[in-house]
């Protein structure tokens, strides 16, 4: 097998190394309870207080505003909850974009009736759609993310704020995709992050909810985080959160910029090489490390396994996955073609050289997988 080439940085990040430092730093010292009174507990609160306004400031709030919880999905849940709840005299109405993540889809179900605003061919929500929604009768919540995690569309996230703040609604943006690689665009009421996704640790969600929106945690309140994010506090993963983020804000605009370039190359030669493929999303209002393309003739699973076998870690959202036998909710919205999808996402370790690597090798596995079912 060639060397590995990690391409899947939009679904986990490797630990950054600014994490790994404070991480195991961390260990030693941040485990003890922060709402205790003797002085492990106090210096467990430190650690954690230190931790949330590094958090906060990345994404713009007061350390007050910003509560952690144990995933991007857990914050998710909390959030929608919490504000629907809040909002119930009003109506019970949530909002969302056809492409949202499948933690919003089932977050809005649960907590009141949801409300489905299509996309267009590239992904991006139907404005004039969302608009008229939000401006209905008894909207409790409106929520869109910032950028769609399975072809990088961004959102048009200032204007949707606009009109949710014309129709007094407050809108959850799920900025995970975006956090670490781009600043989300302002005018939001609560965002949502996973550190995951810019290289900390699993099992740190963030939920930063702006001073004068309205919460009510669905669950029985403790001490911990208002009772939006209840239990005890992981505070070495918190702080190795911290440390990923402002590292990585500082190598940002570079990343970016070298990340937008290659795929760029990348888009050109599938599309120049390879027949009956559809690169699919925004071309340049975009994330700028995603790539999604389909190919026709081609199962997904099939050429994920292949490429897995050549030492490329990709992902897909193809057609019939062996969990759900079900097509990419996002790419069915979007209209475009649902078998043999493929997913590359760049990350901070990522070389051109596998970039380069990869468009050699695709073509090749693309053909012989259709010679294979006789085409």
């Amino acid at each position: 097998m060639n060397e590995r080439a990690y391409l899947d940085a939009a679904t986990s990040e490797p630990l950054h190394p600014a994490a790994r430092e404070v991480l195991l730093s961390a260990l030693d010292c941040g485990w003890a309870d922060p709402a205790r009174l003797h002085h492990e507990g106090r210096t467990a609160r430190l650690l954690l207080d230190n931790a949330r306004a590094v958090l906060a400031d990345a994404v713009g709030v007061r350390p007050d505003e910003l509560y952690l919880t144990t995933s991007g999905t857990a914050a998710i849940q909390a959030g929608v909850t919490a504000i629907a709840a809040a909002r119930r005299r009003i109506g019970a109405t949530v909002v969302h974009s056809a492409v949202e993540h499948s933690a919003v889809l089932h977050a809005a179900a649960a907590a009141g009736t949801p409300s489905e605003v299509g996309v267009g061919l590239t992904g991006r929500a139907d404005l004039a759609a969302f608009g008229d929604a939000v401006s209905a009768p008894g909207v409790a919540l409106a929520a869109l993310q910032s950028a769609n995690h399975e072809v990088g569309t961004r959102q048009p996230i200032e204007q949707a704020a606009d009109l949710c703040r014309q129709a007094g609604v407050p809108l959850l943006v799920d900025a995970a995709a975006s956090i670490g690689h781009e600043d989300v665009p302002a005018g939001w009421s609560a965002l949502i992050g996973s550190a995951h996704k810019w290289g900390g640790p699993a099992g740190v969600g963030l939920l930063a909810v702006r001073r004068g929106t309205r919460i009510t945690p669905s669950w029985p309140m403790d001490e911990r985080e208002d009772g939006l994010s209840p239990g005890h506090p992981n505070i070495p993963a918190a702080l190795a959160a911290a440390a990923a983020l402002q590292a990585r804000r500082v190598e940002a605009a570079d990343l970016g910029e070298q990340h937008r370039a290659w795929i760029d190359e990348l888009r050109h030669r599938l599309a120049a090489e390879l027949e009956d493929v559809e690169v699919v999303g925004d071309p340049d209002d975009r994330l700028p490390h995603v790539l999604t393309f389909s190919c026709l003739y081609v199962d997904g699973e099939a050429l994920v396994t292949a490429l897995d076998a050549e030492g490329f870690a990709v992902s897909s959202g193809s057609a019939c996955t062996a969990s759900t036998l079900r097509p990419s909710h996002v790419l069915a919205a979007m209209g475009v073609l649902t078998h043999g999808n493929v997913r590359v996402s760049l990350g901070r370790t990522t070389t051109y050289d596998e970039v380069d690597r990869f468009a050699a090798v695709l073509p090749g596995i693309v053909r012989r997988i259709r010679a294979e079912v006789g085409l």
